[in-house]
C-alpha cells in the first residue's frame, strides 16, 4: 500500500522566518540570499541528519529523521516539499516498524533523484548505527506519494549519509561505511550500481590508518572522484578514483580538520567544489570550537569532538587546497549546528540545509557568485 502524503498527518508548522547567525551576522554575509527554517514546531522533541534535493521537475524536497530522541523506537523519516517559497507542513513517510510489537529507529535519510528513474529516499532501520541495514522508498509524483518500502540487499546499506553522484554512463556511486559492532572500528566503502538501483556492488576503500565513516563525493573535471570522510581522529581524510569508483586509493590525510561530525560537499557547475563542516583548526592551534569564553551561559556544554560549531563553508579550485569562505554559525548552542546537506539547484544557486540544536532544520540559500 502506497504512503500518501494525507494532509491529515501534516503536523508540522511552516516557518520562512529569518534567525540570527551567531556572531558572523546575517548582514556580514552578502553571500547568503535567504535563511529560515522548515518548520519551528513538530511533533517531536529532536530532529537531525536533513537531506535535500531538486527532483527533475524542479522541485526542493528536504527529509530529516524525527522523534523523541535520536535512537528512540519513535523516530521516523519526515518530508518537505518548498512550494512558491514556503516549506509545506512535514509529513512521516517510513518508520522502524517490524511487527505488532517490534519497532526500531529510523536513520540518515538520503534523498537522491537519478536520470531516468524515480526519486529515491534511502534511510537505515535497526537499533544502532552497528546493527542497521538499508532501506529505500521511491516517488514519481515530486515526493507526494511513495512506494512500499524495500530493503537493501545484505551487506548494502545505501549511502550512509551523504548524497550519491551518477556518471555520464548512468551508473550510481554511493559513498557508503560502517561501524563494528565488536571493535567498533569505524571503515569507509563505496557502492555502485549500473542499473539504476536494482543491484549493487560493494568496492572497499582501504582505511589508511584512519576510523572514518560518512564519505562526500567531490567530482572533477578530468573524470576522478574524490571522498571527504567524517574521522574519529578528528581530520578529514580523503580518497581518489580515477575509473569510476570501481577502484579507490587508501584514505590519507588532507589539509582540512573538522571535529568528530557530519559534513557534505558539492561539485558546482563553474568547477569549483564546496564543502560544508565543522571546521577546527589544525592540532597544535587554537580551534574555536573550544574557546571557553563562547560557553558562558550554556549548562553542560559540549566539549572536544562533540562541540559542533563553528559551521562553515569551505571552498577549493583541486579538492586539495581549501580556503573558508563562509560561516553559516558561530555562536555556541548545546547540541551545536551538525549534518549539513548541500546541493546546488539549476538556477545556479547553492541550497543548505542542516541541525539547529536538534530542534529544527535550518534552511539556507547561498549566491555561488559571492564566494
Amino acid at each position: 500500500m502506497r504512503l500518501r502524503l494525507l494532509s491529515a498527518v501534516a503536523l508540522l508548522l511552516v516557518a520562512t522566518v529569518s534567525w540570527p547567525l551567531g556572531a558572523a551576522g546575517q548582514a556580514a554575509q552578502p553571500a547568503i540570499v535567504s535563511t529560515g527554517f522548515i518548520y519551528e514546531k513538530g511533533p517531536y522533541p529532536q530532529v537531525h541528519a536533513s537531506t535535500l534535493v531538486e527532483t527533475t521537475s524542479g522541485q526542493l524536497i528536504a527529509a530529516w529523521f524525527g522523534g523523541t530522541e535520536e535512537g528512540d523506537p519513535d523516530v521516523s523519516i519526515w518530508v518537505a516539499r518548498l512550494d512558491k517559497g514556503r516549506w509545506s507542513p512535514g509529513v512521516k513517510v517510513a518508520d522502524g516498524v517490524q511487527d505488532a510489537t517490534k519497532r526500531h529507529p529510523t536513520w540518515n535519510p538520503v534523498l537522491f533523484q537519478p536520470r531516468g528513474g524515480p526519486l529515491m529516499l534511502f534511510y537505515k532501520v535497526g537499533p544502532s548505527p552497528r546493527e542497521w541495514w538499508g532501506m529505500v522508498i521511491t516517488s514519481s509524483d515530486d515526493g507526494r506519494t511513495w512506494s512500499d518500502p524495500r530493503r537493501l540487499p545484505e551487506g548494502i546499506l545505501g549511502p550512509i549519509k551523504n548524497k550519491p553522484v551518477q556518471l555520464a554512463d548512468g551508473t550510481i556511486v554511493a559513498g557508503s561505511s560502517t561501524e563494528a559492532v565488536d571493535t567498533d572500528a569505524w571503515r569507509v566503502h563505496v557502492e555502485r550500481s549500473t542499473d539504476l538501483g536494482k543491484t549493487w556492488e560493494r568496492v572497499p576503500v582501504g582505511d589508511g590508518g584512519f576510523n572514518a565513516i560518512q564519505p562526500d563525493i567531490l567530482r572533477h573535471a578530468d573524470g576522478r572522484l574524490q571522498l571527504l570522510c567524517r574521522s574519529k581522529e578528528m581530520e578529514v581524510p580523503t580518497s581518489w578514483s580515477s575509473d569510476g569508483g570501481r577502484t579507490w586509493s587508501a584514505l590519507a590525510k588532507s589539509s582540512l580538520y573538522a571535529v568528530n561530525s557530519g559534513s557534505d560537499a558539492v561539485t558546482l557547475h563553474d568547477g569549483r567544489h564546496v564543502l560544508v563542516y565543522n571546521y577546527r583548526d589544525r592540532p597544535g592551534g587554537s580551534p574555536e570550537n573550544y574557546r571557553p569564553e563562547l560557553l558562558t551561559g550554556i549548562t553542560n556544554p559540549p566539549t572536544g569532538p562533540r562541540a559542533r560549531w563553528p559551521l562553515v563553508v569551505s571552498v577549493s579550485r583541486d579538492g586539495v587546497a581549501w580556503k573558508p569562505a563562509l560561516t553559516l554559525e558561530d555562536a555556541p548552542l548545546r547540541h551545536g549546528y551538525a549534518y549539513p546537506a548541500v546541493i546546488q539547484t539549476r538556477d545556479g544557486r547553492i541550497h543548505v540545509t542542516y541541525t539547529f540544536d536538534r530542534r529544527m532544520i535550518k534552511h539556507v540559500v547561498i549566491d555561488p557568485a559571492r564566494l
